[in-house]
């Protein structure tokens, strides 16, 4: 697996709620404000670029969203991924006093998921990096049917309401999405986001934003959705292609494709015939490995490469058996659906009954009460990153990446008590708009312009008094 650039945004649900059951003081737009208050009473805007080199802040809608820093390796993609539910429950601890002290105490709830009770959607964005070529758009079209299919993958289990019934399906998003492709985001919400801000060298690079996945709970899905994708953009690179596989209508097919607990229901193809989720899976899965000419066998193949095609092969082989056991600790899905089996089971009830709700929010709330822990703890849901990994990836960037150096520059600045404002290319002062410094490599760990803006802030710093 080649070095890429990998980035991924998160938006998280945010919900208030009384001890009594009363409704709360604090509506969604409230709560949030009052989660983000000490970053304003620190005199810093709810949009703010962390010493870890990414960003938190609070989205429309009253979301609050982490973005990580630029990683090229999965093992801190993992780690800034997770760390963003640390950061949030800091703030939220932060909250407990003020909010327990009411005649009716409230507290605030913070869910990685995807849809709310009124059915409103929020995302999980995906950043790859790649090489500029001119037939961006086709390359991405041909990317539609590896995006659709990929969520009976890694999407994270949804119970979906139609009329009066409920079924399971595979993902919390993929109904939400209305356009293959396309340069906006919330007016249609397309599968791959053709904007061009590669953040970046324009002239090098181009960023692939792919906006339909779910926002997994389990680190092993995240790694298997990141990591399937990186594998296929590497082969598209040295001459993949996946005209043929073009969907005749992404948009039914995708969700046709959630509904399809078998992955094997027919979806028509854009040049005749029809092809399941399993079959497309299948055949993009061996032309990854062809055109990479990748054998997990081979002394040779990198360990993230063999895991990721290992897994990608076992979650195939689950769904054409039927048998999702093999998986069921490390698919989001696949947990879920066993979460709430064996909750039926246990309690004689049926998929109405508001305590399976509870269960599955309980599934994505990142706070003391979530599922996640114990579920990894106990061995139920796999785990790849330590604690001490996430503490570390909280407080310091990602050492191969672009992100060393904004962090280097956001440390030296508030070491010196200098305000900055910055974004993922440019830093400069607020107080001398005229001296900033650009960050156009996303490799780049070393710069010497950088270094010259620190030592002008590190200036500033040696005045300061004792």
């Amino acid at each position: 697996m080649r070095r890429r650039v990998v980035g991924i945004e998160t938006e998280y649900g945010l919900t208030c709620a009384t001890r009594s059951g009363a409704p709360p003081i604090h509506d969604a737009d409230a709560a949030a404000r009052l989660l983000f208050a000490p970053l304003a009473l620190s005199g810093r805007a709810p949009n703010v670029y962390l010493r870890n080199g990414g960003r938190l802040y609070l989205d429309v809608g009253a979301h609050p969203e982490y973005a990580t820093a630029e990683c090229d390796s999965f093992e801190d993609l993992l780690a800034q991924h997770r760390c963003g539910d640390e950061l949030l429950n800091q703030l939220n601890d932060r909250t407990r006093a003020e909010l327990e002290g009411l005649a009716d105490p409230e507290r605030i709830y913070l869910f990685r998921n995807n849809v709310d009770s009124a059915g409103n959607s929020f995302g999980c964005h995906e950043n790859y990096l790649l090489h500029r070529r001119r037939d961006f758009r086709q390359v991405a079209q041909g990317l539609v049917a590896f995006f659709v299919t990929r969520l009976v993958l890694v999407g994270a289990g949804h119970l979906r309401r139609s009329g009066n019934k409920l079924s399971y399906c595979f993902s919390q998003r993929a109904e939400q999405m209305w356009e293959a492709v396309s340069s906006a985001t919330t007016r249609t919400r397309p599968i791959i986001n053709t904007r061009d801000e590669p953040l970046a060298d324009a002239g090098q690079y181009r960023r692939l934003h792919v906006i339909s996945g779910d926002t997994n709970v389990c680190e092993a899905t995240t790694f298997l959705k990141v990591g399937m994708t990186s594998l296929v953009l590497d082969a598209v690179e040295d001459g993949m292609n996946l005209s043929d596989l073009e969907l005749a209508d992404p948009m039914l097919a995708i969700r046709q494709v959630n509904q399809d607990l078998s992955a094997q229901v027919k979806i028509p193809m854009a040049h005749g015939g029809e092809l399941s989720a399993l079959d497309i899976q299948e055949r993009i899965l061996q032309r990854v490995v062809d055109v990479l000419g990748i054998d997990i066998n081979d002394s040779s193949c990198d360990a993230s490469t063999r895991q990721v095609i290992d897994l990608w092969r076992r979650a195939l082989a689950a769904l054409r058996s039927g048998d999702w056991s093999s998986v069921d600790r490390e698919l989001d899905f696949a947990i879920k659906f066993r979460l709430i089996q064996e909750y039926l089971k246990r309690k004689q009830t049926t998929l109405d009954d508001p305590r399976v709700a509870r269960l599955l929010l309980s599934y994505h709330d990142i706070g003391p009460n979530g599922l996640r822990s114990g579920l990894e703890s106990s061995g139920l849901m796999r785990r790849l990153t330590t604690e001490e990994q996430v503490q570390q990836a909280c407080i310091q960037a990602p050492r191969s990446t672009r992100a060393h150096l904004r962090s280097s520059i956001i440390n030296a600045a508030e070491t010196a008590g200098i305000e900055l404002a910055i974004d993922w290319v440019r830093a400069s002062r607020i107080d001398d708009p005229g001296r900033y410094v650009l960050m156009n490599d996303p490799f780049a760990t070393e710069s010497e312009s950088v270094d010259q803006f620190i030592s002008g802030l590190r200036a500033r710093d040696e005045f300061l008094p004792a």
